[in-house]
């Protein structure tokens, strides 16, 4: 089976690798171009532009895959499957037309759950107790093909949303493998999504990790791994902007005459913070143009005492 491979973060690198390593004919891979990062604007190459060049693999890197120049390459090659990896394009009527055996797209939530760019985020945000990748077939419209497989992971209480990528993508690549292997040979019924029962991702962006600290303590905690590595959950005490990257919840129904934000407690451990519900412990955290640390290596620097508030500025 001839394969055209699309993706373009880390997330898509084990889905291409499975396919190589079980001799699948990987016949092109395409992938978003090269972008300026950082704060230097050094072009850096996608990490599936890294993977496919390692070990040889043809590559283009079309500004829009819908383009005429595009199309006509992808034509030429006469493929029989494209695999769709987080690649961060929009395939056209004119693409999805090309391949014999249709497009086959590997999304990180169950299906027609979290529908979007950022799946593993807002399930970790939204307090979900479990998700997991849902293959299905690509249509015009945004992740709502027909599905073909699924495989469900637990979300546990103290997993970032770096974390629970890792594992995705690994159980990706395993449930891509079976999903062509039963698209092979006939063994997999496509299932419709059922339109009510969606919700959607939206892309990550800084303001999603603006802490309120009037959310409960279980709102907050869940924002600080879902936002971790990025954008992080942030916040400001004594005109600091500090972002926070590891809390642990002390209590989930505890109100006070406290306003929320406010530090009641300081010790080794972290920031006791009263949340609009409960109280939670900051544990680790990074202020701008400094080290990550625990709050333990922040208070030997820094004074802070009960009663100052987190907060915006």
């Amino acid at each position: 089976m001839r394969i055209v491979f699309m993706g373009t973060p880390d997330f898509a690198v084990p889905s291409l690798d499975i396919l190589v390593k079980n001799q699948y004919d990987v016949i092109m891979v395409v992938t978003q171009p090269d972008k300026p990062r950082g704060r230097g604007h050094h072009v850096t190459f996608s990490p599936v532009k890294e993977y496919a060049e390692k070990i040889g693999l043809p590559l283009i890197q079309p500004i829009k895959i819908g383009e005429e120049s595009s199309i006509e390459q992808l034509k030429q090659l006469n493929p029989d499957l494209f695999v769709t990896c987080a690649f961060g394009q929009f395939l056209t009527s004119d693409v999805l037309a090309i391949p014999k055996h249709g497009t086959i797209n590997v999304h990180g939530s169950l299906l027609p759950q979290y529908r979007g760019a950022a799946p593993i985020q807002w399930a970790i945000i939204n307090g979900e107790k479990k998700t997991g990748i849902t293959t299905m077939l690509t249509v015009l419209k945004l992740d709502a093909g027909d599905m073909l497989l699924k495989e469900e992971i637990e979300i546990d209480d103290e997993i970032t949303a770096g974390q629970l990528h890792d594992k995705m993508s690994l159980l990706g690549a395993e449930l891509l493998l079976k999903t062509i292997k039963g698209v092979k040979e006939g063994t997999i019924t496509p299932t419709p999504q059922m339109e009510c029962d969606t919700c959607y991702a939206p892309r990550m962006t800084r303001e999603v990790g603006e802490i309120n600290w009037n959310a409960s303590a279980r709102e907050i905690h869940n924002l600080v791994r879902g936002t971790n590595p990025w954008p992080g959950a942030c916040s400001y005490i004594k005109n600091e902007r500090m972002r926070i990257w590891k809390t642990r919840i002390i209590d989930e129904e505890k109100k006070s005459g406290n306003i929320p934000g406010t530090v009641l407690d300081i010790s080794k451990e972290g920031f006791l913070v009263q949340a609009g519900k409960g109280t939670i412990l900051i544990m680790e955290v990074q202020c701008d143009n400094a080290k990550h640390m625990t709050v333990n290596q922040y208070i030997c620097g820094h004074l802070v005492t009960a009663g100052d508030s987190f907060g915006k500025e």
